[in-house]
């Protein structure tokens, strides 16, 4: 008979999340996952089977507690869509400066993945372009939404700026990782919002 489990799997899986998100896949050691959950070798393997089982739940994790507010946020339809996207990126902004360490954001772990291993690891690139297909759709919807009521003047297609804003999105979240300030990444977002206008 199997011995229970005397450890909080839920917090161990977000000390874990932590973990690949500060320092990568690769550079997050089985030693430095027990030290960060609490847990020796072999409760990790036996809980979750592998180094990269335990990366996949712990993406998934955050995938699904980062978008699931985001989306929240634009289809919040009590806001005019300019103010939810202004919304969205105030998020994104708070969001890395609550992670911030010595000065540096520790950025977004699915940016963060998509940099590190989107080109050579399929399940994560498969994970990685379902969130994006969901956010994809959502800030669309909201900037359609935008330019049938005159809130967004750009007659660009909508898909379109949504891969814009997501670009921008990444590149505020290297941005910080490289220390930029929050003046510097309001400004990056405002520059955005103003090119939903033209």
């Amino acid at each position: 008979m199997a011995r229970p489990r005397t450890f909080d799997e839920e917090r161990a899986l977000d000390a874990a999340m932590h973990a690949f998100w500060a320092n990568g896949y690769e550079a997050t050691s089985t030693q430095d996952l027990c030290e960060a959950t609490g847990l020796g070798r072999s409760s990790i393997y036996n809980t979750f089977s592998s180094k990269h089982e335990l990366f996949r739940r712990a993406l998934a994790r955050y995938i699904d507690s980062m978008t699931s507010v985001q989306v929240e946020i634009l289809e919040d339809a009590e806001r005019p869509p300019m103010a939810r996207l202004r919304a969205l990126f105030e998020h994104i902004i708070d969001t890395e400066f609550a992670c911030r360490e010595d000065g540096h954001s520790i950025g977004c772990l699915t940016v963060n993945t998509t940099v590190e291993l989107a080109g050579r690891d399929p399940e994560a690139a498969e994970m990685l372009a379902g969130d994006l297909a969901v956010r994809l759709a959502a800030i669309s919807a909201v900037i359609r939404t935008g330019q049938v009521g005159g809130d967004i003047t750009s007659t660009r297609d909508a898909g379109e700026l949504a891969h814009f804003l997501n670009a921008v999105i990444g590149g505020m979240r290297i941005s910080a990782q490289g220390g930029v300030d929050r003046a510097a990444l309001t400004a990056i977002a405002e520059t955005a919002l103003d090119a939903l206008k033209v």
